[in-house]
């Protein structure tokens, strides 16, 4: 992908004043060449934009970490990614050149880092999902980053179950390569959120499969078992922290109601969001009025595997006794049990509305406990 004239003059906007600085300590000429060998940054105006590329093809350095070519001292500076992307310079080919390249480099590193700290993307991105930007600081930074506010995203967060490994990154980002489109943000030591732009028509099952293939990635090429959340597409990226919420929230209550699952999507939350956003007095409260009689406690195993495979058809008589491999007279006794013991008829519709609901109440305050 090509650069923006922007994206072009940030190295130079990073390194030219610290070169500038450093000058001043020295007799010396200090500089930066890229990947390409071209000089982007120089204590000499004449070398600028130069292009050494004997530099790019000769690199070995030595045990210091530098390497001498056409009489000058280079350091590479430290990168996240793969491959050279700058080195550092020193006029010189002696020790001393190599002790001032050295500082020169940590120096440098130091200007990248706050500046990649200040102005990187995707930092700008985690700061937007985690809610600490201003939506006016938004809007400017958007229009600096020339993000196109015209398309759709959605945030994946992908959660360890198991013991954290560093790798799972570098993974995504091998996954989703498009920097400047998507982007892999490590969000703690266990989650990784992934900022996707997403094509206008694309479904809940297109956002499912992705998620999918994430999940199957990690598993095969990691051994790392994951649960994911996703959440709602948004078409601003001030709505980028909405839908990392959600994502959170998706896990959340996922681990509540849907405990078999590893992959939930805010949107097919139901019910279960709004019971897990309640407090739990609330919910107690509930339980105590719906269960004059006896509380769900009072049911046995086998007693809750046939209510919950009763709600699973639709409360179908003949379809519900088929699947528990039971007579229909059996299933119907039992009914008539749960009815005696709880107040509630499952054969009528509304009793069986509050019945499920009464069970995911009861099943997110025994989750609280737990906790």
């Amino acid at each position: 992908m090509e650069q923006s004239k922007g994206e072009m003059d940030v190295p130079n906007k990073i390194f030219q004043p610290a070169i500038v600085e450093m000058k001043e300590s020295t007799s010396r000429t200090l500089g930066v060449i890229d990947e390409n060998g071209s000089i982007i940054a120089c204590s000499d105006s004449s070398l600028m934009g130069l292009r050494w590329g004997a530099v790019a093809a000769e690199m070995e350095p030595d045990g210091s970490g530098c390497f001498r070519v056409r009489g000058y001292t280079f350091k590479v500076l430290r990168s996240v990614s793969s491959g050279m992307e700058f080195a550092a310079f020193v006029e010189g080919v002696d020790e001393l050149a190599q002790s001032l390249c050295g500082i020169v480099a940590a120096g440098l590193n130091s200007a990248k880092d706050y500046y990649d700290e200040k102005h990187d993307r995707a930092t700008f991105i985690k700061h937007i999902l985690l809610d600490n930007v201003l939506p006016g600081d938004i809007y400017m930074r958007s229009r600096e980053w020339s993000f196109d506010g015209t398309v759709n995203r959605a945030v994946f967060l992908v959660r360890q179950t198991g013991e954290a490994d560093s790798a799972v990154v570098d993974i995504l980002k091998g996954l989703f390569p498009e920097r400047h489109r998507d982007f892999v943000i490590s969000m703690g030591e266990k989650e990784v959120a992934l900022v996707k732009e997403i094509d206008g028509n694309a479904t809940a099952a297109v956002l499912y499969s992705l998620a999918v293939t994430i999940e199957d990635t990690l598993r095969s090429e990691l051994m790392v078992s994951t649960v994911i959340g996703i959440g709602s597409v948004c078409k601003q990226i001030k709505d980028l922290a909405a839908s990392y919420k959600e994502a959170e929230v998706a896990i959340e209550v996922g681990k509540v109601f849907d405990t078999a699952k590893s992959i939930v999507a805010y949107e097919s939350l139901g019910l279960g969001r709004l019971i897990y956003q309640l407090p739990t007095r609330m919910c107690e409260m509930f339980l105590t009025e719906i269960f004059k009689k006896n509380g769900i406690d009072v049911l046995d195993r086998e007693t809750l595997d046939t209510i919950l495979c009763f709600f699973d058809n639709s409360l179908n008589i003949s379809e519900t006794s088929r699947k528990l491999f039971v007579h229909r007279n059996t299933l119907v006794y039992r009914l008539e049990k749960i009815r005696k013991l709880t107040g509630l008829d499952l054969r009528e519709f509304d009793h069986a509305v509050v019945f499920k609901v009464a069970l995911m109440v009861h099943r997110y305050l025994a989750s609280s406990v737990t906790e």
